[in-house]
């Protein structure tokens, strides 16, 4: 797939995921990107895979741009929702940005995407209110990012059979939801930790603006969410390699169930990474009692409509999937089974 192919295909997907301006703004960019401008030359020979679930070069871009409206840039401002402009106005506010924010930009496209979707939670609080803990938990989350979803013990979701999650919750997720909801089961968490390539810490403003840069412009109830979270972050996160940084998390804690977890993160991992930290996770698992339980949580792109959420848990090493969901959080297909 060449780079104006991915943008095409992100457009087509921010539209499906309730995002007009996104939609055009990714589609003007694969029609109006010009060879002869540093940033439009280094996007259009870009030697990696551009697609969303490889280096995701469309959603750099964005966020690139989104940074410097976020900071003041008064064309982006204009151009930008709530305000409303022509595709014309709107791609010579781009063009204008690219000129006076070219190192800046150029930076920015030097990282993968790391938006943190709170509402991700969603599924983690389902999750874990699922599974049904005995133990407090050990939480370990693998390409946390800002680690805003170790938090999600103390946010709440909202379910067609009422709230589960914190009592008094930091903030509320709302997600669509069909099948039957768990039933509400106390969560306890006694340790919380990620990893991340390229961690990011919500105390630093520059930080900040990176995190709120992947939040799409038409979106504000993203925003609202998102800053709800950074008020009650507490969670560190380390500058480590996943399969690297898992080997010490790994020694068992009596009286605690450890569970490590990812959301729409374990694609960007190199495959001898994956491979790696699923050895790590099974062998632990083998050595998993009743006293040191142990589940691995996936949300992941599977090729199917949103994500699927699969866990695996052990001692005994069963695997259950637990229904789908949006990449975004906006809804959840909650059906349990067994698989093995």
């Amino acid at each position: 797939m060449n780079v104006r192919e991915a943008f095409q295909r992100q457009s087509k997907a921010c539209l499906q995921l309730d995002s007009p301006f996104m939609g055009r703004l990714m589609a003007l960019a694969a029609e109006r990107l010009t060879p002869g401008h540093p940033v439009s030359d280094k996007i259009l020979d870009w030697s990696g895979p551009p697609e969303a679930n490889k280096d995701s070069v469309p959603l750099r871009f964005a966020g690139a741009l989104h940074a410097q409206q976020i900071k003041g840039d008064p064309d982006l401002t204009d151009a930008y929702p709530p305000d409303e402009a022509t595709d014309d106005a709107l791609w010579r506010a781009v063009e204008t940005a690219m000129d006076r924010h070219t190192d800046a930009i150029l930076h920015f496209l030097d990282s993968p995407p790391q938006t943190n979707e709170v509402r991700r939670s969603a599924a983690l609080i389902a999750a874990a209110t699922w599974l049904k803990p005995d133990h407090p938990l050990i939480l370990s989350e693998l390409g946390a990012s800002a680690g805003l979803n170790l938090m999600f013990d103390r946010f709440a979701l909202a379910t067609p059979n009422g709230p589960l999650g914190a009592r008094d919750p930091a903030l509320t997720l709302t997600p669509g939801w069909t099948g039957t909801p768990p039933a509400p089961h106390p969560v306890t968490v006694a340790d919380r930790r990620g990893c991340d390539l390229s961690p990011i810490d919500p105390a630093d403003p520059d930080h900040r603006t990176r995190l709120r840069a992947y939040l799409w412009p038409d979106q504000p109830q993203r925003r609202t969410l998102t800053d709800a979270a950074i008020a009650a972050h507490d969670a560190p996160v380390d500058r480590a390699e996943a399969q690297i940084w898992l080997a010490d998390r790994l020694t068992p804690r009596p009286g605690h169930h450890h569970l490590i977890y990812h959301t729409i993160a374990w694609q960007y991992f190199p495959g001898a990474a994956q491979a790696k930290a699923k050895a790590l996770i099974e062998e632990a698992g083998a050595f998993a009692t009743s006293d040191t339980p142990l589940s691995w949580l996936s949300v992941e792109n599977d090729g199917g409509r949103g994500a699927g959420m699969t866990i695996r848990s052990w001692p005994g090493d069963t695997t259950h999937a637990l229904g789908r969901f949006d990449f975004h959080g906006r809804w959840i297909d909650w059906a349990p089974e067994l698989r093995s």
